[in-house]
């Protein structure tokens, strides 16, 4: 399956625990001012990669605690993004994605696209929520904005409201 990126970063520690692959696809219709990643919003831009190989690449580094998509926004691309998640999650690892969508609107949205649907399903961590510019404060672990919120996926999804997760300082 093919899927447009704008790059992939082969190792982070600045996009979720531990280290990881980070994919950040390409295309965003938020703009949302001040965006950490401009230059993803354009959907003409980036180039046409195969999850097939960005897996690959992903299960030969055994150092790799997960996988983060982000953006552009990944539910752009959703049916590609979920079928990356799916393979890393069977191989043992972690999903982290980053969405300018709330949950909310990604839950309506994923009753009528399946690949929404997926993707929710095969991550273990959404950060969810438009960048606010306003709401700006870089003490916050592996966000950019106090509105955004980092929620336990399948944990949502089973108890039919958003559970959240405290990273870092948060947690203490």
């Amino acid at each position: 399956m093919k899927i447009k990126l704008a790059g992939v970063l082969k190792e982070s520690v600045a996009d979720g625990p531990g280290i990881r692959m980070t994919v950040f696809t390409q295309g965003c219709a938020r703009a949302c001012p001040g965006c950490h990643n401009p230059d993803t919003q354009d959907f003409s831009g980036g180039e046409w990669h195969d999850t097939e190989e960005l897996f690959r690449q992903f299960a030969a580094n055994r150092h790799l605690r997960g996988l983060t998509l982000s953006g552009g926004e990944p539910f752009a691309q959703a049916a590609a993004c979920a079928f990356l998640a799916r393979q890393v999650r069977e191989s043992g690892k972690d999903v982290v994605v980053y969405t300018g969508y709330t949950w909310e609107e990604l839950l309506a949205l994923g009753e009528a696209d399946e690949g929404i649907r997926l993707l929710l399903e095969n991550a273990n961590i959404v950060v969810d929520g438009p960048f606010i510019l306003a709401q700006k404060d870089l003490d916050l672990p592996f966000r950019g904005s106090a509105n955004q919120r980092v929620i336990a996926a399948a944990a949502s999804l089973a108890q039919g409201r958003v559970v959240i997760l405290k990273w870092g300082r948060e947690a203490r």
